[in-house]
């Protein structure tokens, strides 16, 4: 298991996608993920930036 953060300024669900795909470029066998935690970044009182912490289960493969 890893924990990843994925960021967004697009929302939620993009900056799980993004933190997944991220993730899915250098390791392999991804099986699940949990997300732990969303925060956000603020400017000016406006929701600039969203920041997802997850964790993610992946598969071990024989050698």
């Amino acid at each position: 298991m890893i924990e990843i953060v994925g960021t967004s300024p697009d929302g939620v669900d993009a900056a799980i996608q993004g933190g997944l795909a991220r993730a899915a470029q250098t390791m392999r066998a991804l099986d699940w993920f949990e997300v732990q935690s969303i925060r956000g970044h603020l400017v000016d009182g406006a929701v600039a930036h969203f920041q997802v912490t997850m964790k993610v289960g992946f598969r071990l493969e024989d050698s």
